[in-house]
């Protein structure tokens, strides 16, 4: 996946990342985006437009990154955690992941390529209520859910 985004690419530009989604969301859709938990809903209908218009990942990585890092600071901002290098071993939309407070790896880009491509047999509601329950590593970073 080539993503050519401003700021670069790395887990220091994420918070930006996010604002400018944020940004866009508002002037593009009027989507209300406050970094609230209950604005998960509002991605994933966004996405689900993506998914209904038939893009593909590839075609709107960029979006789906930043929609990513929004989601990442909506983690950060009411479970705790940090942006940091995602581990090579893991398959990654992104190379970076947020670790939260347990040291639980959350991948929230993931979750958005992850709902693009399965819709909504895969729920970033879900995803997310499992981080901040305080879930298994399993339920976050399963193949298919991207956690």
């Amino acid at each position: 996946m080539q993503v050519h985004l401003n700021p670069p690419l790395e887990p220091g530009s994420a918070p930006q990342l996010a604002a400018a989604i944020v940004a866009a969301a508002a002037d593009i859709s009027d989507a209300a985006l406050d970094y609230g938990p209950d604005s998960i809903d509002v991605v994933e209908d966004i996405v689900d437009g993506f998914r209904a218009e038939g893009v593909s990942g590839e075609e709107m990585a960029e979006s789906l990154v930043a929609f990513g890092c929004y989601l990442g600071e909506i983690v950060t901002r009411h479970i705790g955690g940090t942006w940091r290098p995602a581990p090579a071993a893991h398959p990654t939309a992104a190379p970076f992941i947020v670790v939260l407070p347990d040291a639980r790896e959350c991948h929230p880009i993931d979750w958005v390529f992850s709902r693009l491509e399965s819709g909504a047999a895969v729920s970033i509601r879900d995803l997310y209520a499992v981080a901040a329950a305080g879930g298994a590593d399993s339920g976050l970073a399963e193949d298919g859910a991207h956690g």
